[in-house]
């Protein structure tokens, strides 16, 4: 099952990972966030149909919220986002700081 999250070229992982690019986002799963997601889906007995749903509902509501936020640079999920349904870890954006004109002389 990790396999098929993260090898194929159109895995699962790389698609949600594109989906964020396209809102000018970082998507990163980390290892035991990856672990949690096979895991939860062997649980339930869905295999590898289970595990869109599984990530789904890990990014429902992240997914729903971004599309607003500018300042949000990446989404981090762990196995805690998965197990406990802990919202994922969002790293913001360095406030860039406007440079000053120069008067044109």
């Amino acid at each position: 099952l990790m396999q098929i999250l993260t090898e194929p070229k159109n895995a699962l992982v790389k698609q949600y990972q594109k989906f964020f690019e396209f809102e000018d986002m970082e998507l990163e799963i980390t290892q035991p966030g990856l672990e949690a997601i096979a895991e939860l889906a062997l649980e339930r007995g869905t295999g590898a149909r289970g595990l869109r749903a599984i990530l789904e509902d890990v990014l429902l509501d992240t997914m729903y919220d971004l599309p607003g936020r500018t300042d949000v640079a990446k989404v981090i999920i762990d196995a805690n986002c998965v197990t406990d349904r802990v919202a994922p870890k969002m790293v913001t954006r360095s406030p860039r700081v406007a440079k000053p004109k120069r008067a044109a002389s």
